[in-house]
């Protein structure tokens, strides 16, 4: 609808649409664990509709969930010039590089808008090939990854619950492996007072992750483009960014739109995910950041 705040925005049908965007739901969450969609005409669109169509595709993949503590489930991932070292600093509001991790939902989709002047790469790797890599090189970091380890919540705290989530990267969970991982979390946590510290063979099993990886033959780059979206499994895979350097101009910055999305019949999941690390939507799945209070919403600025 013309005009309607993104909330508002239903999901209508999609004649010409529906039928890609079910397959594409079902290779992210049941096959490959990723697409990219090419194509949309962002340089010609307003953002309020590039916001709508984002949105209006998203509502056919699932359903949008919180991304921090102010309830926002459409995100702007662009630099702030906030100082990424800090406690409270969340990656996407900086330029600065982001380890490999995984988001708090079922999917995390992004619609670049502009591209920054040099770097700011998207690289993806499974997180199933890690597990298989670790469990057959080393066993024994395999192992101290599937205990807990301490992760800060970044300030965005769920009502009843601590500062931190302790939390495995991995869990073995019926036939597959669960992977959860935000080491920058971790990090940030050692620095609080109350955690306990991740074990010298976690910290070690951690860097060896990290390391697998970033290997040039188990991961794959991408640099997107204006119009292009990207669909990925937080269940099945990992993925970071280079640093970037920006322009100078702001109207020519660097600017992506994410959602985080939950999706009723995504893969099954162990009950740690929806009663330790985070709250669970009426259909039992991740929930995001959701803060006591605090409504959702859909800016169409980044704050």
């Amino acid at each position: 609808r013309h005009g309607a705040p993104i909330l508002a925005i239903v999901r209508d049908p999609l004649p010409k649409l529906s039928g890609r965007l079910a397959r594409i739901r079902e290779e992210v969450l049941h096959g490959i664990g990723f697409q990219v969609i090419r194509g949309l005409p962002v340089g010609r669109w307003p953002l309020r509709r590039a916001a709508a169509a984002f949105w209006l595709i998203g509502l056919h993949l699932g359903e949008a969930v919180s991304q921090n503590g102010k309830g926002h489930v459409l995100g702007h991932v662009r630099d702030l010039g906030l100082d990424y070292a800090r406690p409270e600093t969340r990656g996407y509001q900086t330029s600065a590089r982001l380890p490999y991790h995984t988001d708090e939902s079922d999917l995390a989709c992004l619609l670049c808008l502009r591209t920054a002047r040099v770097g700011g790469l998207s690289s993806l790797v499974s997180s199933v090939t890690l597990w298989n890599e670790m469990v057959r090189r080393r066993p024994d970091l395999a192992d101290a990854l599937c205990r807990p380890m301490a992760r800060t919540r970044w300030g965005e705290v769920p009502e009843g619950r601590k500062p931190w989530a302790d939390v495995p990267v991995f869990v073995p969970w019926r036939g597959n492996v669960v992977t959860t991982y935000v080491r920058s979390a971790v990090e940030k946590a050692r620095a609080m007072p109350g955690p306990p510290e991740p074990s010298a063979l976690q910290t070690e099993a951690m860097d060896m992750l990290d390391a697998l990886a970033a290997d040039p033959a188990l991961h794959l780059d991408m640099a997107l483009k204006e119009g292009d979206v990207q669909i990925v499994s937080n269940h099945r895979i990992l993925h970071s960014r280079t640093a970037y350097e920006d322009w100078e101009d702001p109207e020519r910055k660097r600017h992506m739109l994410r959602l985080w999305l939950a999706c009723a019949d995504g893969p099954d999941l162990p009950p740690l995910m929806t009663e330790e690390y985070q709250e669970a939507t009426a259909s039992g799945r991740p929930n995001g950041i959701r803060v006591p209070g605090v409504p959702l919403s859909a800016p169409l600025s980044a704050n």
